[in-house]
Order: structure tokens, then sequence, then C-alpha cells
């Protein structure tokens, strides 16, 4: 005989690609009701310890029109998984001891964002421009003082050996992709910033991890 699966009423799987404030003291007192109705004990009594490890489930992947949406085949792709791993979690609260959610976290001035760069006319590279060893090797990309913290136009020595210290570092970078077989530095759309809304969980996500404490 099968076992019968429940999903919470609050759970609206056509609200999986949306971003909204999780309404946390009305889950709680839900979540209670729910463990009480299921005899679902505390993850301290748990005798086989299970932990969920969800990568990366934040809006700048997983929601229609953020930096990296990832639509896959049928174009809803993150979104679709995004609803079988709250049904998932939803329907295995009572077997899942912890759940781990990681995430990417970026700021501006990294390697792989278009403001580290600069050409000769001081244009920085598009988003998916492919930086080779051989276009840092020959100026046709080189670091923007900006990202070594100094002013354009400084001159003071300190500000000059900064400049070079990371203009070393990046061609080291790529040196290494390139000596490893490795793909050539792609510059990537300003993703997954911190403390910014494509950084978050995606909201029905939070929200079933947050129930299941």
């Amino acid at each position: 005989m099968q076992t019968k699966t429940y999903l919470p009423a609050h759970f609206e799987p056509a609200r999986v690609e949306e971003v909204w404030r999780v309404p946390y003291q009305e889950r709680a007192i839900a979540a209670q009701d729910w463990a009480k109705q299921h005899h679902i004990q505390p993850a301290t009594s748990d005798s086989r310890r299970v932990c969920l490890l969800a990568i990366d489930v934040q809006n700048t992947f997983c929601i229609p029109g953020h930096e990296l949406f990832v639509g896959g085949r049928s174009g809803k792709g993150a979104v679709e998984d995004n609803v079988r791993l709250c049904e998932f979690i939803y329907r295995n609260l009572a077997e899942i001891t912890e759940i781990a959610l990681t995430l990417d976290t970026h700021t501006a001035t990294q390697i792989f964002h278009p403001v580290f760069w600069i050409n000769s006319s001081g244009a920085h590279p598009l988003p998916m421009t492919t930086i080779t060893l051989e276009d840092v090797e020959n100026g046709t990309w080189q670091v923007n003082p900006v990202a070594a913290g100094i002013s354009l136009g400084a001159d003071s020595e300190a500000s000059f050996n900064a400049n070079q210290e990371l203009q070393t570092y990046a061609l080291h970078y790529v040196r290494r992709l390139h000596q490893n077989g490795k793909f050539p530095l792609t510059i990537w759309p300003y993703h997954s910033m911190l403390g910014g809304i494509g950084h978050a969980i995606v909201s029905s996500v939070e929200e079933a991890c947050f129930f299941i404490t």
C-alpha cells in the first residue's frame, strides 16, 4: 500500500516563479499544527540523520527575468525544478533532519565582471566576452585601475603599485586557466550580488525551508 503524501495549503506551485515576502509568523504557527496533525517528531529525535543539500537555489538563476535564469529545454526549467524541490521537502518533512543551502555570492569588482577590465578606449567588456591569455599579454584587456581601489588619473607610487599587483594577479589567473586546459575567462553579467534581490533564496523554497524548522 502506498503511503499518502500531503502538501500544505499555503504551497502554490504557480507562485514558485515569483519573488515575495515569506509570512514567517503565520508559517511558524502553521508548521506547529502540521507537525501535530501528521505526527512529525522534532529533528533532534532523528535516529537516522538526513541532510538535504540545495545548490544555489537563488533568484538570479531561478526566477524568469533575472540575470542568469536557467530556462532549460522547456523555458522554465529552474522553476519546474523548484516546484519539485518544494514538493519533495513538504512530503518528506518527517525524514529530513536539516536543509543546507549554498549561496553563489559576488561583489562588483571580481575578475569575471565587466568593471574589472578595460580596453585601450576605456570601455568595459560586454557580458559573455571571452578574455584569453593572449588578450591579457598583448594588452587588449587590462585591469581597470578603479578595481584596484584607486581613482583614474592617480599618479602616486602606492596607486601605481596597487594597479601593477592586480595586473600581475589577473595575468596569473588567465595563465593558469590556459596551462590547466580550462575554458578561457568568461565575463559574466553581474549576478548574485551580495545583499541584492538576485542573491536571495527563491521565496517558495525559503518558505519550505522555514516550515521545516
